[in-house]
């Protein structure tokens, strides 16, 4: 008896994902460590994405990362105010005494 199984097969084109720790290593140095010591989980992607568009704007690396630093900084409030739990982040913890 053969067995039929669904093996996707689709003539419609696929959407191929990205291996998350190629996009890792493939950030620029400053943003990897940046990322390494995030309080919230980030995507590579989608850190890359705000480095980017302030790098565009003409900002310094170091610039870039203070943006990164403070939209952080902005979603663990708003995290706070809507789950009251941001003190649970060990970072943010650590940043506010």
């Amino acid at each position: 008896m053969t067995e039929r199984r669904n093996l996707g097969q689709t003539t419609l084109p696929r959407r191929r994902r990205a291996d998350p720790m190629r996009s890792y290593d493939a950030l620029p140095a400053p943003l990897r460590q940046w990322l390494a010591n995030a309080a919230l989980a980030w995507s590579p992607a989608s850190c890359l994405r705000v480095w980017r568009k302030a790098r565009t704007k003409g900002a310094t690396p170091q610039e870039a990362l203070a943006l990164l630093d403070r939209v952080e900084q902005a979603t663990l409030a708003r995290d706070r105010v809507t789950a009251g739990a941001a003190d649970s982040y060990p970072a943010y913890r650590a940043a506010n005494p």
